[in-house]
């Protein structure tokens, strides 16, 4: 296999991400030599003896902000070996991610591509630190205590459409949204009858032609589950 996407992670907390990595898909991805993940550790660029890479935010507030100097000598020093790059960072301000971005950035051409993901942590990060950052990316309405979880939703997402990935041809071409807002139509295995519940019959005919009319039309029946209200 060619090398496809080379990520390089910078966070403080190399070894949180580690086992999700070297586990199930990702670790054959690395094993077959279609993605490579390199870290860098933030905290080594920090600043004093103490290696601070965090300050209080001018104008007050609770919590504190990564501080600048780090960020960039982090980042410099992945542009140095890869002037290619394009830095991603995990921010509620992004784009939302979609199957449809994910599939923009797995697309890969003759060159391996190279990104590098930025971790926040505490409170967020100095604003200019955007500077130095192609895409602004948003997992949704929320906030989490850090950019690990976010780094790795990325990578999984983005390795999963590459070829040699997923075991099956056809795989990430028939499940959600892998084309617009379609879900995935209603899959079965053994056995044929589970306590009380049977398999649709159609899925037992061996009539392939039927099987995809009906597939097609569960997919288009599926919608998104509603909104929770909290209220």
């Amino acid at each position: 296999m060619q090398l496809k996407i080379n990520f390089t992670i910078i966070t403080l907390f190399p070894e949180a991400l580690r086992p999700y990595l070297d586990s199930s898909m990702l670790y054959k991805a690395q094993d077959r030599g279609i993605i490579q993940v390199d870290f860098v550790n933030l905290r080594d660029f920090g600043l004093g003896p103490h290696r601070s890479v965090d300050d209080t935010p001018y104008g007050g507030g609770d919590g504190m902000l990564l501080r600048p100097e780090p960020v960039f000598a982090a980042v410099e020093s992945v542009k140095e070996r890869h002037p290619e790059t394009e830095v991603i960072i995990p921010t509620p301000v992004g784009m939302t991610w979609t199957q449809e971005l994910v599939r923009q950035f797995a697309s890969v051409s003759k060159q391996p591509k190279h990104y590098t993901i930025i971790c926040p942590h505490y409170e967020g990060y100095d604003e200019r630190t955007l500077t130095i950052v192609d895409h602004q990316i948003s997992l949704g309405h929320y906030i989490l205590t850090g950019g690990e979880l976010p780094a790795l939703i990325l990578i999984d997402s983005i390795t999963r459409l590459l070829p040699g990935v997923l075991g099956g041809e056809n795989s990430a071409i028939i499940e959600s949204f892998s084309d617009g807002d379609n879900l995935e139509f209603p899959q079965y295995t053994k056995p044929a009858e589970f306590r009380g519940m049977k398999v649709p019959e159609i899925l037992l005919s061996g009539h392939h032609a039927k099987i995809a009319a009906w597939r097609s039309e569960q997919s288009r029946k599926k919608s998104p589950p509603p909104t929770i209200d909290t209220n």
